[in-house]
């Protein structure tokens, strides 16, 4: 059975992914930094699910590693799935440009550089999938996380064009923009329950899309018009609310 490259492995979205995936019988590389905590994860598949599932040593960060790494894959995969984030603290990201530095880093550029590469082996394979976790953040910019929502924008703007790119090879691109997720990443936040998802809920969104072959997805499914409103909100009167 072929294989999926889920990136950023560890988050709570990407195990849930790799469940609905590992599920459908796809053998998984679940990729990112100190990979070996995974181990257990990666046993529990390969038995629970009769699949295999190999760990992948791979930082985001580190540029000039990505393409070493993605040739070092014994067999490459038919799909591609970014689950890469980092929230950051938006207050220091203002003061530090470090910190705004490894929020961009980790949201934006570092998935380009591995997609990149992802990209043109598919192109040239003329199949693949990729799909790419972006935001709702990045659909329009707040004063509480402009600097990650701005990569989270500029994640979306990329994946659009690369599916522009891939179209016609055959290669479909999914970009994916939840809303509030219940993970480690939103522990310290209060989410209003209604409005928030499971990783279990948006892995079965995620793999449902995937599988029809859809361009973008809102998830949970309310986000797209919620989002919608958000973005007709006049500029003058916007800039002066806190939402």
């Amino acid at each position: 059975m072929s294989y999926i490259l889920i990136v950023g492995a560890k988050s709570d979205i990407a195990k849930a992914v790799a469940r609905e995936y590992a599920n459908s019988g796809y053998n998984i590389y679940l990729a990112g930094r100190k990979i070996d905590t995974l181990d257990a994860f990666a046993k529990d598949l390969t038995i629970r699910y009769q699949i295999e599932a190999k760990l992948v040593e791979l930082d985001i960060l580190n540029f000039k590693s990505h393409q070493e790494i993605y040739n070092s894959l014994d067999k490459k995969p038919v799909g591609v799935i970014t689950a890469v984030g980092y929230l950051g603290n938006q207050e220091l990201a203002q003061k530090d440009f470090n910190e705004a530095k490894r929020i961009i880093d980790t949201n934006y550029t570092g998935v380009v550089s591995l997609l990149n590469i992802v990209a043109n082996d598919f192109e040239e394979r003329k199949e693949g999938f990729i799909v790419g976790i972006s935001s709702v953040a990045g659909d329009r910019g707040r004063k509480s996380n402009y600097i990650y929502g701005s990569a989270k924008a500029a994640l979306t703007t990329y994946l659009s064009g690369l599916r522009n790119r891939l179209s016609s090879v055959n290669v479909k691109v999914l970009t994916v923009k939840p809303g509030f997720v219940d993970t480690q990443m939103t522990k310290d936040l209060d989410l209003p329950k209604k409005l928030t998802a499971t990783p279990k809920e948006v892995a079965k969104d995620i793999f449902n899309a995937q599988q029809k072959g859809k361009d973008i997805l809102y998830t949970k499914w309310f986000w797209r018009y919620i989002m919608l409103i958000i973005k007709t909100i006049p500029e003058w009167k916007f800039k002066n609310m806190s939402i």
